[in-house]
């Protein structure tokens, strides 16, 4: 069995006769390394607020904030997706056009607020900035009466020594 991976590794590695490097233009090399290594222009995306408090909210209650943002780059600005971290909260109402340099644009964010105490989401927005991706916050206190009295009335666990 060793004999025959050998014996194939060695076709393999000799079967093309052609040394793949000798194939490579050194100018071509040269000139990816000047383009790779200059610095390039890019939109930057500048929020008026990177992070919203809805304050308390009462559970259940749906609650909406805007984020408004300037194109402060040197380069278009294009947003391709919008995305929270949970199904609760929803970004939505972005526009999808480039974005010139001084331009100014904003979206929307949704928050179902459901659950208890302080709560906090990260919306992260996939653009052409340097970075790639920006994010935003919005955070929340939801008060739940209900879920707090279930809580208070539920026995204790086993007391484990």
């Amino acid at each position: 069995m060793k004999n025959i991976l050998f014996l194939l590794s060695f076709f393999f590695l000799f079967a093309c006769g052609d040394d793949p490097f000798s194939k490579v233009k050194s100018g071509n090399v040269e000139m990816a390394s000047v383009r790779d290594n200059s610095p390039s222009k890019f939109p930057v995306m500048f929020f008026d607020k990177k992070t919203h408090d809805f304050g308390v909210i009462q559970n259940g209650t749906p609650v909406e904030t805007v984020f408004s943002y300037t194109n402060t780059g040197e380069a278009p600005l294009v947003i391709t997706d919008i995305k929270s971290t949970c199904g609760c909260t929803v970004p939505k109402d972005w526009s999808r056009e480039p974005l010139n340099p001084g331009e100014s644009s904003q979206f929307s964010v949704k928050f179902d607020g459901k659950g208890r105490n302080n709560t906090s989401k990260t919306v992260t927005i996939t653009a052409n900035t340097q970075i790639g991706r920006e994010t935003v916050k919005i955070t929340a206190f939801v008060n739940n009466p209900e879920m707090d009295q279930k809580l208070k009335n539920k026995p204790p666990g086993p007391i484990i020594q």
